[in-house]
């Protein structure tokens, strides 16, 4: 190849439909109510998010996963929708996991009306202007997922300080535990987001 021919190259092009992850696993058969959760999920994002396309090999499995998720992310909390997201977000950076970073940081742009937010919290959540409650939330985050092993009761008493009672403090640590965990899975098996979560909230 001559010099030329190296300057003009270009790198394949990444915006194509991915499969959703790099495992062959045939779909299994889904249950009624999973059906309907599929369903649901092309009336209301217009798409199936990747994730859950991933665990439909295994109806068991997939219900354990979106009924924890959906708990976790949507049920009552002394946590907002958006807080919940940016744990997710936060959580991800730090492991480097594309998926999520993905459709969470399109989650955070959405619920946040704050595409720099959005960003902020992929690249630096240090970066942007937070609350301090925000701030001590992010960083009992951080630490659970670098440091899980260093967590102790000042940082439970940090949280509480913040404006954090018992059940938000389970609260933050679940999100980010299960972040964690979903993360893993998620660079295991080369789990690749939806297209259209790159130009969601843009």
């Amino acid at each position: 190849m001559s010099k030329v021919d190296r300057q003009e190259e270009k790198p394949t092009r990444q915006d194509v439909t991915p499969a959703p992850t790099a495992l062959s696993l045939a779909p299994g058969e889904l249950s009624p109510s999973m059906q309907a959760y599929f369903a649901k999920c092309e009336e209301k994002l217009g798409f199936v998010p990747n994730v859950l396309a991933a665990y439909a090999h295994d109806n068991a499995k997939l219900e354990a996963f979106a009924a924890f998720y959906n708990d976790l992310m949507l049920a009552p909390s002394g946590l907002s929708k958006l807080e919940r997201e940016m744990i997710a977000v936060v959580v991800s950076s730090i492991n480097r996991c594309y998926y999520c970073l993905t459709a969470h940081g399109a989650a955070v742009r959405q619920l946040s009306g704050d595409p720099v937010l959005g960003e902020m919290m992929v690249m630096n959540y240090r970066a942007a202007e937070l609350s301090l409650r925000q701030r001590v939330m992010l960083d009992f985050a951080a630490k659970l997922t670098e440091r899980s092993h260093e967590i102790g009761e000042e940082d439970r008493q940090a949280l509480r300080d913040a404006g954090f009672d018992d059940k938000a403090i389970w609260d933050i640590a679940a999100v980010a535990s299960f972040f964690n965990m979903s993360n893993r899975m998620a660079s295991a098996v080369d789990m690749r987001p939806n297209r259209e979560y790159h130009a969601q909230a843009r």
